[in-house]
């Protein structure tokens, strides 16, 4: 997990928000089974396109704030957030191709 970032209600602003360039944000829980099947394909996006957009992991269980401050209401979330705003909301689990759609004009 080393290329994407764990973040709090603590550190959101700081990573996300104050960010320079794009960051999706994934919002999951380790009881998500959808989350954990997305897990190793946001690794995998990590990896290769992590020079143009900032990947993060924000654990839905131990950072109410956040949840309630952008009105997530299911896991996984992936929120796309561009000079501090979200751009981009995806619901559930979703395809590399789709995230590679979805995420194509950052990349």
């Amino acid at each position: 997990m080393s290329d994407v970032i764990a973040v709090t209600d603590t550190t959101f602003d700081k990573e996300v928000l104050d960010s320079d360039k794009p960051v999706l944000v994934d919002i999951w829980a380790t009881w998500c089974a959808p989350c954990r099947r997305t897990e190793p394909i946001i690794e995998e996006l990590a990896t290769e396109h992590g020079d143009r957009i900032k990947f993060v992991k924000l654990d839905a269980d131990a950072n109410p704030e956040t949840l309630a401050k952008y009105g997530v209401v299911s896991i996984p979330t992936f929120n796309l957030y561009v000079g501090g705003e979200v751009v981009k909301t995806l619901v559930g689990a979703q395809t590399k191709k789709t995230f590679l759609a979805e995420l194509a004009a950052h990349l």
